[in-house]
């Protein structure tokens, strides 16, 4: 295979788990791109929050995706704000696919707040700031090749459905 998959999603859409099971099935590796970033400034994402902003941090993570799309075909998961922001979704265009791993906001949540650290979603508002965050994504999130829903428990039909989907969409 010779294209990305670039895994697309609010922060708990399963980016992180579904994506090293989809790179294992394809025969790919994966990238954190949260990660890569991390690695390069030599911080965490929170403290890259707080002390450059979040358009710093966007800035930062288009230049990693820029990088890692120019590179050997993987599977990236990006930032749940990657796919939002003006042109990043027409990026490698003819290299890589989109998948939108799609989750209700409540779910996405839970599954957040069980995690590593969310700086979009620091404060007592999860649920009214992650619904938010999903009404301006979507549209976004919708533009993707393939839209997998991933709202149950086993991440294992997700990628199923994923690597169908690729596996059905290399060959057309």
């Amino acid at each position: 295979m010779d294209r990305h998959v670039v895994l697309v999603g609010l922060p708990g859409s399963g980016k992180s788990t579904v994506g090293p099971l989809v790179a294992e099935a394809l025969g790919l590796p994966f990238v954190d791109v949260d990660g890569v970033i991390v690695r390069r400034m030599g911080m965490p994402v929170g403290r890259i929050f707080g002390e450059f902003g979040e358009a710093r941090f966007r800035e930062l993570e288009r230049e990693a995706m820029a990088d890692l799309l120019a590179g050997p075909a993987s599977v990236l998961a990006p930032g749940g704000g990657w796919a939002a922001q003006p042109g990043n979704l027409e990026t490698g265009k003819a290299r890589r696919w989109i998948v939108y791993l799609k989750v209700p906001a409540a779910t996405a949540l839970a599954r957040a707040l069980e995690g590593t650290e969310r700086p979009l979603l620091a404060g007592g508002e999860g649920l009214a700031r992650i619904t938010s965050l999903l009404h301006e994504r979507e549209d976004h999130y919708a533009q993707a090749d393939f839209t997998v829903d991933n709202h149950g428990d086993d991440p294992a039909v997700a990628v199923a459905e994923i690597v169908e989907q690729i596996r059905r969409g290399e060959s057309a």
